[in-house]
């Protein structure tokens, strides 16, 4: 009997490496074909998703508020099919409008958005105006909010589809200095869990990607001093405290792909284990 039991268990291990494995798994993670709007994705974050997406096959239309960055950032990408680009601005309610109709024209669907664009202002919170404080909340929550419901009105007429929201580290730990983007980034998260519960039994996820310290161009000043990068390091277990908008690139294809068929409402941090804590200051 046991040996009949061994001979079952190899049969079915070999049917599964030899006619199964490589297949399933494209098939699990896979983006090919899909139809994914990027906002913001003409840099840092959401250029660096769009590219991954567009090497994997996805259509991929990048959309910001400045034509020759997109069609930069597009010029690099170089997937099996043409980066489309369009001139969008989240903090104005009719471009997002014009955007997503303009998708669904050229494309017939939205499979996936990533909804990436932000924006911040570093300053003590006591010397923040109103508005400052506005354009931060208009951008991060406001205009995240009106695209993932421009987006949703067709995706619930597909009956299916996934939004991925870029949250951060400060919706967890609020920093010094980025108040408004912090509060803005809890509102995200809020919205992620409320839209997921809403929308879930008509066929659209809803998940957020929390990142920690990304490098950009916007950001490469800050993060160039050495008190910082000490700090950083000190701070994250992984010891690499500074990440690339590639590193974000799997837990994105996973919430996008049939891969997280059962799972909405989440919010995926990758940070290099900044938030799950520290580790005392003592000797090994």
């Amino acid at each position: 009997m046991e040996s009949s039991r061994r001979q079952v268990r190899v049969v079915v291990a070999d049917r599964f490496e030899v006619h199964g494995v490589s297949l399933m798994q494209d098939e699990l993670f896979s983006v090919e074909g899909q139809i994914v709007l990027v906002s913001g994705g003409s840099r840092g974050i959401g250029r660096g998703l769009a590219r991954g997406f567009a090497e994997r096959g996805a259509k991929v239309v990048i959309a910001a508020r400045d034509q020759s960055t997109l069609e930069a950032a597009a010029a690099e990408m170089n997937g099996p099919r043409p980066v489309g680009t369009l001139v969008c601005d989240v903090s104005q309610p009719q471009s997002i409008e014009q955007c997503v109709e303009d998708v669904v024209a050229e494309h017939g669907r939205i499979d996936t958005l990533l909804n990436v664009a932000g924006g911040n202002i570093r300053k003590p919170a006591e010397e923040y105006s109103a508005e400052e404080y506005d354009f931060v909340l208009d951008i991060n929550l406001r205009g995240s909010f009106l695209m993932a419901t421009a987006v949703a009105r067709q995706m619930l007429k597909q009956g299916s589809g996934s939004q991925i929201n870029v949250d951060s580290l400060n919706s967890h730990s609020p920093l010094k200095h980025v108040i408004p983007y912090a509060m803005s980034k809890f509102g995200v998260v809020g919205m992620t869990r409320g839209l997921a519960a809403e929308w879930g039994n008509r066929g659209v996820r809803v998940n957020s990607i929390a990142p920690g310290f990304i490098r950009s161009d916007l950001t490469a000043k800050l993060w160039s001093d050495p008190g910082l990068q000490e700090w950083g390091k000190t701070n994250t277990p992984l010891e690499r405290f500074l990440g690339d908008p590639e590193d974000l690139l799997g837990a994105a294809i996973f919430l996008a792909s049939s891969a997280s068929s059962w799972m909405t409402g989440q919010v995926v941090r990758v940070d290099g284990g900044m938030s799950a804590g520290t580790q005392w200051p003592i000797p090994s």
